[in-house]
């Protein structure tokens, strides 16, 4: 839109200032008799959302906007229904869109949010956005055929990248606030604004934001302005500078689509997944991607009722959810770098050699190695690097033993779960971006709590079965049935399954990809626990920049001998022979040696979780790169490869 044009547009605007949003006042002092006051609100330029080198994520475009009274429609003949169809008619658009914004959430027959109109209802409607100018004005050229229609020109946002790199659930959306939050803002906000609901938007919206500006003007009894009463300019919201670096996003959106595309072919659903690159030196968040994902800019100027149910729906993927904070998922054996370091707390030694035996067997359970694969008696780093579940059982079952077994109170902490938490699982990592979910970290105490929270439905379960499975598959029903009988009698015990089964990083563990990504940065950084960090600062009109500091939570409770250790193992599984070897085969490991582990959880009723999580360089750890692939099977076929790509990425960047 020229700035010609657009200063037409509001000359014309202002000649029609009754159909602009406006709020009808008592005469103000001074103003002479008959005369009336209307206050003008002109909006503040939101904050630019911008990348490590100060490219644009976000910006923001001048949108033209159709409005009608709420008032004009109620007047009209049929609810302003021939008003709203001759609006469609003369815009090009289908009726149905635009009449559903004239109905208010909540009201019978509305459409849900945000395709309804959430706002006052003393307020116009804004029947249709992102209108072209010449269309705007011939509307306003013909008030006969067009009662009550008026047309604001608003800032809406843009996403110059959108080509390139969508980094949708990091910088999130922007829609009209609703009814409930303007009545709330006290005069701060109106139906026009933009409020953040998403990522960075929705984070940082009240510094995006700005503030609004107010210009009360007198009117004649023809409705004419005479004269400006007062008025106070808007403040411009500040923009917001991320650690977002815009090459190594594109590149975790494409490696991490790719993996997708790869496990679909080998015949697996993977329906969901993400990808992580963090900075271990002070938890910056470089990039991070979810799928499945979405266009933010689908909300700028309204989005349609079927849209939203697309993007909400679970069955079409919930692609508005973040895989990376708001989605847990069984860490499998990328949890075995905590389980080292609590063993060794528990008394291993890094000296000895522990049987890694096809199976484990603790009462009538038989625990398997993954593929039911022996390796005779090795030490813990062989462990780590062949992934050797029946030596983590064996000490996990002997360190619950140690702490009283089944008779063991509800407060005795496992050494196991203690250095799960210390590495900041169980917990939000604290980012800034909403919706983040803690995960579980399961012990005495939440085994209890969990049965107390579910033991009607459970019991109910053990007398009544699964008679809507039992058509289908027998075998599921009545293991699940036998599943509830047990738990109704016994389910707030910490048994000996629950203990070697988190020391795999399976049961009732369940982590965040942003929380592998700070369990393998600390590993890599020697032991600190970053706050993850998507936001650098900000920066004022003016230029002025304010940072924000890296803030660490905590040191984790392990010698640097015992990370060292750790991370030793690690650099073989990237290696010819490691279980990732084939994935980093042609890896220029002698330029960029980068280390990690691979994990395949299994998650009943579904195909396997793929895990890898890991770091480079080795000589001088900078980033943690971690990708998980729901349903995605296997760990070193589909997730570090993609991991690869990433690092291939993140080593040209230097």
């Amino acid at each position: 839109m020229s700035v010609g044009f657009l200063a037409v547009l509001f000359a014309l605007l202002v000649g029609r200032l009754g159909q602009v949003q406006l709020v009808e006042g008592p005469p103000a002092q001074g103003v002479s008799a008959g005369l009336t006051t209307r206050q003008v609100t002109e909006h503040a330029t939101r904050g630019a959302i911008l990348d490590r080198d100060g490219r644009a994520l976000v910006a923001n475009r001048y949108t033209t906007t159709v409005t009608v009274p709420r008032s004009v429609l109620l007047d009209a003949p049929g609810g302003g229904r021939s008003l709203v169809a001759a609006v469609a008619t003369a815009l090009g658009r289908p009726f149905d869109d635009l009449w559903g914004k004239t109905m208010l959430c909540g009201t019978a027959g509305a459409p849900p949010a945000p395709v309804c109109f959430n706002g006052s209802p003393y307020v116009p409607i804004p029947l249709a956005t992102d209108v072209e100018p010449r269309e705007a004005l011939s509307l306003l050229e013909r008030p006969e055929a067009f009662p009550g229609v008026g047309v604001t020109v608003d800032p809406s946002r843009d996403h110059p990248l959108a080509d390139t790199v969508s980094a949708a659930h990091l910088v999130g959306y922007v829609a009209r606030p609703t009814a409930a939050e303007v009545a709330t803002a006290a005069g701060a906000m109106d139906a026009e604004d933009l409020v953040g609901r998403a990522g960075l938007e929705a984070e940082y919206d009240e510094v995006l934001r700005g503030t609004n500006g107010r210009t009360t003007v007198s009117i004649d009894p023809r409705g004419a302005v005479i004269g400006t009463v007062s008025s106070v300019p808007p403040t411009p919201g500040l923009d917001l500078l991320t650690h977002i670096d815009t090459r190594i996003q594109a590149a975790a959106e494409r490696a991490l689509a790719r993996a997708v595309t790869r496990a679909r072919a080998d015949g697996h659903p993977a329906d969901s997944g993400a990808a992580v690159v963090l900075d271990v030196t002070n938890g910056a968040v470089v990039a991070a991607a979810s799928h499945p994902t979405y266009d933010p800019g689908i909300f700028v100027g309204g989005i349609t009722a079927a849209d939203l149910r697309r993007l909400t729906s679970e069955q079409a993927g919930a692609a508005l959810r973040s895989r990376v904070v708001a989605e847990t998922y069984p860490p499998a054996s990328t949890f075995k770098v905590i389980s080292v370091p609590a063993a060794v707390a528990a008394g291993a030694s890094l000296k000895g050699r522990y049987e890694c035996s096809p199976s484990y067997r603790i009462g009538d359970h038989v625990f398997n190695n993954y593929e039911s694969r022996g390796y005779g008696p090795i030490d813990l780093h062989r462990a780590l690097v062949v992934s050797c579940d029946t030596v983590f059982y064996r000490l996990a079952h002997e360190a619950w033993l140690d702490q009283g077994g089944i008779s063991a109170p509800p407060g005795r902490a496992d050494p196991f779960v203690a250095m799960a938490r210390s590495f900041g699982l169980g917990r939000p990592t604290g980012v800034d971006l909403p919706g983040e979910v803690a995960g579980t970290i399961p012990d005495r105490q939440w085994k209890r709590d969990y049965w107390e929270a579910t033991k009607e439905q459970t019991c109910r379960r053990a007398r009544t079965g699964y008679p809507e499975l039992r058509r289908t598959d027998r075998d599921r029903a009545a293991y699940l049935t036998l599943l509830a009988k047990e738990n109704c009698a016994s389910g707030y015990q910490y048994r000996a399954g629950d203990a070697v089964n988190l020391s795999i990083g399976q049961g009732d563990v369940a982590v965040t990809p942003l929380q592998m990504a700070v369990v393998f940065g600390a590993v890599a950084n020697g032991g600190t626990i970053w706050q993850p960090q998507v936001a650098a600062g900000f920066r004022s009109s003016a230029g002025t920049v304010t940072q924000i500091p890296a803030r660490s939570s905590s040191r984790v409770p392990v010698s640097r001998s015992v990370l060292a250790y750790v991370r030793r193992a690690l650099a073989e599984v990237t290696r010819p022979g490691g279980s990732a070897g084939s994935a980093f085969a042609g890896f220029p490991q002698q330029d960029y040696p980068v280390a990690g582990k691979t994990g395949t959880g299994e998650v009943f009723g579904k195909e396997a979780t793929a895990w890898f999580a890991g770091y480079g360089p080795t000589t001088r750890p900078r980033y943690a790169v971690v990708v998980v692939i729901s349903q995605g099977d296997s760990g070193s076929r589909v997730a570090a490869p993609a991991v690869r790509e990433i690092f291939d990425a993140l080593r040209r960047e230097r």
